[in-house]
């Protein structure tokens, strides 16, 4: 690619083979034939009947449908048809939430100007965007959106937001220079522009040099179309609990037609047995319980904030091992503001105050009380207001800026101060004869100021070195003391009316504002005489009195600091991610705490594109600020940390961060200045713009992943339950076997006495420890830390205390459909009481079994609805069940609880976690 930007702007239409009169029509149609329209193109997506198909490619579901089909062929159409209606509710909330995909590269191309002013044969004519070709030549004014990359030809004080593309936070002066040979972030290639930003201020001509997908937008466009969407580490566990419970079936039916097969039994009683042990073997409701436990968790995180795109990146964030986030906006206010100020008397202030609230004041780091008592910072706080095009809005009952963010901070530095630019000019009888707007060149601005006495003067704002070139006093205690004609040119030598601490003071005090990464601005001002104002700019400027400097900055968000921390101690790491300079990063992330020790280190994007993907997976994991860095540069940190085995989550809002919000296991996007490009690439959206919302939807992700456990753990049990009756039944009694449970029964605990009440897991409170474990490694199951074996003994115990009634109840000549009734009360209830020891992680004994009321409200409907099965003429008649004595029923609740109570003793005697 070109480095339009190391070119003269003549060397730039040479190549182009073009003229500042542009190109003929002839020519830029056969470029546009060649070329191709100025349009992103989209990369072929799936259709909604793929989408749909793919549901059903889920083994449980597979599974499920054999079931079903086997069923109808049997002749037990209910038991079918109830398989059924499962199938397609648990694939039609799939389907839904793949419907709901991201719409990144519609929003990527609604973001292009529709129409675009060029120069055709010398004449100016507005044409359809898509027909720009290289060689155009494009009027810039205030207002555009750029439809192509262009190279600079002719500035009139030019300003571009290139926030969404760079991150960059206040607009970048443009200029028309050639820049040096070398490796230039986009942020630092001030004479081009680019596809999508905006032209905030001024206006001019650029050369177009790059179209459509050969833009740099465009390059972003192509890196999201080849982004892999990886999935979340809940898709991959729910994945393998898929595919560990099609094993775990198939092995057990394989078992019973096995023996079946021995016993001699006909097909139709295997069948009927192994339709039986696959709707068991199977948690029916695992899907729509986790989607709606989910769901619950989305609610009440959209309460915190965070709106949840993806139910499964709600869990996500509860693994997230490092966020990865943008600076501008999310970890500061995305408001700049003065924080602090030096007085050419030698003296420091701090500016208080939150943002855009006025309310804040002046505090003297020494000396004076009050910013009244210092007529230098006084007077430079009304030159900084009058030598300023920002305006301080009150609407709505809130303050806001209109205009540049730095002009803006002096703005209300000043109202702080008790100082309006209204009433200075309406009330105080000022008034701004001439203006000289900024420039990148001589790095100044200043206006010609008439005060109510009629004396004119020069108010000055620019850059402190370049100020005390042109400077010839400094304002101390309210007198101007003049620097000698030598120390202006060197800064050394002083005049005897001039303290000798003054300059080296002033000196320190830029030194020390860089070293706070504080942007500078000096003030100052110039008597004029009548003939004075027939001076041209040049000598205008020259012989200023330095007033005062102001240390400006877009300041962290209060409550960042304290959010890191609790990352910290939750074992997640933050990085800062951002296009802004290494010093201002470093700055604020030493502020914050992101860099906490010296090993803590500092990468820029040039510094990046010297290591190659290996080089940068081994220092991805000591690095806490990568700075001045490009879209591919944050794909790439996102793929480094992934292979680093994290789970990393990203921050964006701009264009630039589409690519690698959409490859990160979750991305999370700003809501309030976030483009629609990032929300749509995004996973989770901060309806705040606060780094600390994040930190609560963490939290919330965490509380999650423990709910689910808890309920799989309830599900898989019961599940292992249902098969170990099934199986044992089979292996004792053979060919003779009588099914304990009839499908419809199996499916009756897994969906509505089991399903409803494991819902209530989804509201359990967090564990106490919840914010000081480690974050779960990616590749750890669901059933780490003994869980897969608790979840077998537990289950066998069930199933065995289940197979104990049906045996005892049979043998004593009950009829089958009595003992499948015994079974199907004693396998509840058994459940229901094991639901109080799976709410957490400790023991049974050491959780008031009170506490949570949604799980004792689900417990009793759980326990009615199920004994309206056995009781009521409907439930006998759809179900086959009998009426149990009310003895029979009194002994079945009370043995159902022998296996928890005795299990959990053991438990909490061994402290063995398995048990």
């Amino acid at each position: 690619m070109t480095n339009w930007h190391n070119k003269t702007a003549d060397e730039a239409l040479k190549e182009c083979s073009s003229t500042a009169f542009g190109l003929n029509e002839q020519e830029a149609l056969t470029r546009l034939t060649e070329i191709g329209k100025n349009e992103l193109k989209e990369a072929e997506g799936k259709s909604n009947l793929r989408i749909l198909v793919e549901q059903f490619k889920n083994p449980l579901i597979l599974i499920l449908a054999i079931g079903a089909l086997v069923s109808y062929l049997t002749g037990h159409i209910v038991d079918g048809t109830a398989i059924s209606v499962i199938i397609i509710i648990n694939a039609l909330i799939a389907f839904w939430q793949e419907l709901k995909a991201k719409r990144g590269m519609e929003a990527l191309k609604e973001m292009a100007s529709p129409k675009a002013t060029v120069i055709r044969d010398g004449q100016s004519k507005v044409i359809d965007a898509r027909e720009l070709v290289p060689g155009d030549i494009l009027e810039i004014n205030t207002g555009d959106i750029l439809p192509a990359d262009i190279r600079i030809i002719e500035a009139n004080n030019l300003n571009i937001d290139e926030a969404p593309l760079t991150g960059e936070s206040e607009p970048v002066n443009k200029h028309v220079d050639a820049l040096p040979e070398g490796n230039i972030s986009l942020g630092d290639q001030n004479n081009m522009a680019f596809m999508t930003t905006l032209v905030s201020s001024g206006n001019g001509l650029g050369l177009v040099v790059r179209t459509g997908m050969q833009t740099e937008v465009g390059h972003i466009a192509e890196m999201m179309n080849n982004t892999e969407v990886t999935k979340t580490p809940m898709q991959v566990r729910m994945d393998a609990i898929a595919h560990t419970l099609m094993i775990a079936a198939l092995a057990v039916v394989a078992v019973v037609a096995g023996i079946g097969l021995f016993y001699g039994m006909p097909w139709l009683e295997i069948l009927n047995t192994s339709i039986s042990l696959s709707v068991a073997a199977i948690p029916e409701g695992l899907p729509t319980i986790v989607s709606i436990v989910l769901t619950l968790g989305s609610t009440k995180l959209a309460k915190n904030n965070a709106l949840a795109k993806e139910l499964a990146a709600i869990e996500t964030l509860g693994s997230t091992t490092v966020i990865c986030s943008d600076k501008t906006g999310t970890l500061t206010q995305n408001q700049m503001q003065v924080m602090n100020t030096y007085d050419a008397s030698g003296r420091y202030w701090s500016v208080g105050g939150k943002g855009f609230d006025i309310a804040g004041e002046f505090t003297p780091i020494k000396h004076q009380s009050s910013v009244t008592e210092s007529p230098e910072m006084r007077l430079g706080l009304t030159i900084a207001t009058l030598c300023n095009d920002a305006e301080h809005l009150l609407e709505n009952g809130s303050y806001h800026v209109r205009g540049n963010p730095t002009e803006g901070a002096l703005i209300v530095a000043a109202a702080k101060a008790g100082l309006n630019r209204s009433e200075l000019l309406d009330n105080e009888g000022y008034s701004v004869i001439k203006k000289f707007p900024f420039d990148s060149t001589r790095k100044m601005a200043s206006v010609i100021v008439k005060s109510n006495t009629g004396q004119h003067f020069l108010a000055v704002k620019g850059a402190p070195d370049v100020m005390l070139r042109q400077s010839a006093a400094f304002m101390v205690n309210g007198k101007d003391l003049n620097i000698s004609q030598n120390a202006c040119n060197n800064n050394l030598a002083l005049a005897p009316a001039l303290d000798e601490h003054i300059i080296e003071d002033y000196q320190n005090a830029i030194n020390y504002f860089a070293d706070k990464a504080l942007r500078t601005l000096t003030v100052g001002y110039k008597p004029l005489s009548e003939a004075d104002l027939e001076l041209t700019q040049e000598e205008l400027e020259s012989n200023i009195t330095i007033l005062a400097m102001f240390g400006i900055m877009d300041p962290p968000r209060p409550e960042v600091k304290a959010a890191i921390d609790t990352c910290y101690k939750a074992g997640i790491r933050t990085v800062m991610i951002t296009g802004d300079h290494a010093l201002t990063a470093a700055a604020v992330a030493r502020e914050i705490g992101i860099i906490r020790k010296a090993e803590d280190k500092v990468v820029t994007g040039a510094e990046l594109d010297e290591m190659d993907d290996h080089e940068l997976k081994k220092i991805c994991s000591e690095v806490a600020v990568f700075a001045r860095v490009s879209p591919e540069h944050k794909l790439r940190i996102v793929k480094a940390q992934q292979a680093n085995n994290e789970v990393p989550a990203m921050t964006g809002d701009g264009v630039n961060d589409a690519p690698a919000l959409r490859r990160a296991d979750i991305g999370v996007a700003m809501g309030i200045e976030g483009t629609s490009v990032a929300k749509d690439s995004a996973d989770l959206i901060l309806l705040d713009d606060n780094f600390s919302t994040i930190v609560k939807a963490v939290r919330k992700g965490r509380q999650i992943f423990d709910n689910l456990r808890k309920f799989i753990r309830q599900a898989l049990t019961a599940n292992v339950g249902e098969v170990s009756v099934i199986l044992i039944a089979f292996l004792v009694m053979g060919p003779e076997m009588v099914l304990p449970l009839t499908p419809l029964m199996l499916l009756w605990i897994n969906l509505v006495s089991d399903g409803l009440p494991a819902l209530a897991l989804g509201v359990e409170p967090a564990e106490k420890d919840l914010m000081q474990r480690k974050p779960r490694k990616r590749d750890q199951g669901i059933f780490s830390d003994g869980l897969g074996l608790k979840i077998l003994i537990r289950g066998l115990a069930l199933g065995g205390v289940s197979f104990a009634a049906f045996s005892m109840v049979l043998s004593a000549g009950y009829s089958e459909a009595y003992a499948q009734s015994t079974t199907f009360a004693m396998l509840v209830f058994a459940q229901l009481w094991h639901l109080f020891d799976a709410r957490g992680f400790a023991s049974l004994f050491r959780k008031n079994p009170l506490s949570n009321k949604w799980l004792l409200g689900a417990v009793a409907g759980s326990a009615g609805l199920s004994l309206a099965v056995i009781y009521s003429n409907i439930g006998q008649a759809i179900f086959n069940t009998q009426a149990l004595s009310l003895t029979h029923l009194g002994s079945i609740i009370i043995l159902a609880s022998i296996p928890t109570l005795l299990l959990s003793t053991v438990r909490e005697v061994t402290k063995l976690k398995f048990i």
